[in-house]
């Protein structure tokens, strides 16, 4: 595993194909949590992975930031987003704002 960024309570982590957040993500982090993923997304040779934010415990709309960022990223190199893993919390947020067909199927909805 490779963290990519951290700060107390907070990190990016790279391990084979998946990249992961790991603690509350709040808005004077986002950007620099957004392009520390970005850049390793730029760096990497992926053709698919999983984006990861399980172990966010706290409903933010930065995360939502964060990970769209990375989708954007993603879709532009080609690579092709198998999976997105988020905790209750964040799930319960992402359903309000309509992103299930998101998160259930990010390559079918990324493809259009």
């Amino acid at each position: 595993m490779t963290t990519l960024f951290s700060r107390p309570g907070i990190t990016v982590d790279a391990e084979d194909a998946t990249l992961q957040v790991v603690g509350d993500v709040d808005v004077t982090l986002a950007a620099d949590l957004a392009a520390s993923g970005v850049t390793w997304l730029k760096q990497a040779d992926l053709t698919s992975l999983t984006l990861d934010f399980s172990r966010v415990e706290k409903a933010s709309s930065a995360a939502i930031s964060v990970l769209f960022e990375w989708l954007r990223t993603c879709r532009q190199r080609e690579i092709q987003v198998q999976t997105i893993r988020f905790s209750d919390p964040l799930r319960r947020l992402a359903s309000l704002a309509e992103l299930d067909a998101l998160i259930d199927h990010p390559s079918a909805t990324l493809a259009v």
